[in-house]
């Protein structure tokens, strides 16, 4: 499959953001999140839900985010636009030609 895919579309700076853990002294850790990359990128709202759990209404926002190729983009990491995150759930490249990836991302709360 050829994907059509204009670069010019990558208008959004994002950063590129990995966890990492911190022990805190009782057998748990502390998480937090450092940059390890800036690049631009496409950000396509993809599908909105919302569910009732425990009484509470949760919400649910889906993107594609379209990225120039690059290794060691994996699921676990999240994607930062100003204030805005979003956790990376699944990375293809959508034609194997090693020119660009998708992020199948939620955006979560910040």
């Amino acid at each position: 499959m050829v994907v059509f895919f204009d670069p010019g579309q990558m208008t959004a700076r994002i950063a590129l953001e990995e966890p990492v853990m911190t022990p805190d002294g009782q057998g748990g850790a502390t998480v937090s999140w450092t940059e390890i990359a800036a690049m631009w990128a496409k950000i396509e709202p993809v599908s909105s839900s919302l569910a009732e759990r425990a009484g509470a209404e949760i919400g649910t926002i889906t993107h594609r985010i379209w990225l120039r190729f690059r290794e060691g983009l994996v699921a676990g990491q999240r994607l930062r636009k100003g204030a805005r995150l979003f956790a990376v759930k699944l990375v293809q490249d959508p034609d194997e030609t090693g020119r660009y990836l998708t992020c199948l991302c939620e955006e979560v709360a910040a």
